[in-house]
């Protein structure tokens, strides 16, 4: 008898997710100097991180034999003071994934269901699988969130409904007047859980002011993170704000100790930082620029953006991606979300988003 039996059915049956391929596996697998790769397959802040989080990580490496704080109550405090609102509205996780889990662990069980769209992020029905719960997955309009079509999807049974925005892989982004629209048609015994990992990079006239919704909504968790924009994404911490009531059985479900001390000293130097924020956005306009104007100039089709990735479309995206493996550029193949003829780059530095193009050009080439 095979011990994996012994799981649940439906744990048996996930697909676990794939990361975007290290650097140091690339060069592994293809004798290539590590130094030479780019890697613009994850989403991450090409600046690294900022110089007021490297100094918090320094002043923190002395007290690393001691535990975290278990309550993150210097981390909580600065985003109460940010986001203006209460402490027990805050529950910190080990990256926003952590938190998607926690949602997940919190408020499903087996019998119950949880409304995402095609292309959304695939922690959302990994975390819905994961806990015996069924996914409804609801067609996408031009790559985004048809919010209509998810209303009407949601069923007696369906406890949550996931949406990110701007959307991970797309870049697609919904409408403030139309996620406000859809809050107040949603059942109020529904969790909407408003995914906005990629916030920061949006221009303020873009922006949701989602957390201020949290007033109204007593139903809505806004989940952020501090992996993209802030550069964080080695030490894993996020957070999300919601009402006291969710926050409560969060924190039931979520393991003590879950972001470490490095981690809620970077965070909380990170949110003070805002130069460096403001620089990588700059970063990531003009890198945007760089790689969009590209496509159009090569003729190759895309998604419009709102994020600090693009994902393009190609003829053969599995020989692309090899081609490119193989000449040191790794982005991120989309098979995975069903989109089998594209793929997602980062926006990078200068330098390495020319190193893609040029790789482009050479595979068009041939």
């Amino acid at each position: 008898m095979s011990l994996s039996t012994l799981a649940p059915e439906h744990i048996r049956a996930i697909a676990p997710y794939q990361p975007g391929k290290p650097v140091s596996e690339l060069a592994r697998e293809m004798g290539l100097n590590p130094a030479d790769i780019v890697k613009l397959a994850s989403n991450e802040n090409p600046l690294g991180m900022g110089p007021k989080a490297r100094a918090a990580i320094e002043a923190e490496i002395a007290e690393l034999a001691r535990y975290p704080d278990g309550n993150g109550f210097e981390l909580k405090a600065k985003i109460a003071q940010k986001f203006n609102v209460e402490l027990n509205q805050i529950v910190l996780g080990n990256g926003s994934n952590d938190v998607l889990e926690l949602i997940s662990h919190a408020f499903l069980q087996a019998g119950d269901s949880a409304v995402y769209s095609e292309y959304a992020f695939a922690v959302y029905p990994l975390a819905t699988q994961a806990m015996g719960a069924t996914g409804i997955c609801v067609k996408a309009v031009d790559y985004g969130h048809d919010l209509d079509a998810m209303r009407a999807a949601i069923l007696p049974s369906t406890k949550i409904v996931w949406i990110a925005n701007p959307n991970n892989p797309t870049g697609t982004l919904a409408r403030p007047g139309d996620l406000i629209e859809f809050m107040e048609l949603c059942p109020k015994n529904v969790i909407v859980v408003l995914d906005e990992a990629y916030t920061e990079f949006l221009p303020a006239a873009k922006r949701s002011d989602s957390i201020a919704w949290l007033k109204q909504f007593p139903n809505l968790i806004v989940v952020r993170t501090f992996s993209k924009a802030y550069g964080l994404a080695g030490l894993r911490v996020g957070f999300a704000l919601a009402s006291s009531e969710i926050i409560d059985m969060l924190n039931r479900v979520r393991q003590a100790f879950n972001v470490n001390s490095l981690a809620q000293a970077a965070a909380c130097a990170a949110l003070d930082d805002l130069e460096f924020l403001r620089e990588s956005v700059r970063v990531n306009l003009e890198g945007m620029q760089q790689i969009t104007d590209a496509f159009r100039r090569l003729g190759i089709s895309f998604i419009e953006s709102s994020g600090n990735f693009v994902t393009f479309h190609c003829g053969d995206a599995k020989m692309l991606n090899q081609f490119m493996l193989e000449r040191g550029v790794i982005v991120r193949p989309l098979a995975g979300y069903g989109m089998l003829n594209s793929l997602r780059v980062s926006i990078g530095l200068p330098s390495e988003n020319a190193r893609f193009i040029a790789v482009l050009e050479e595979a068009m080439a041939d």
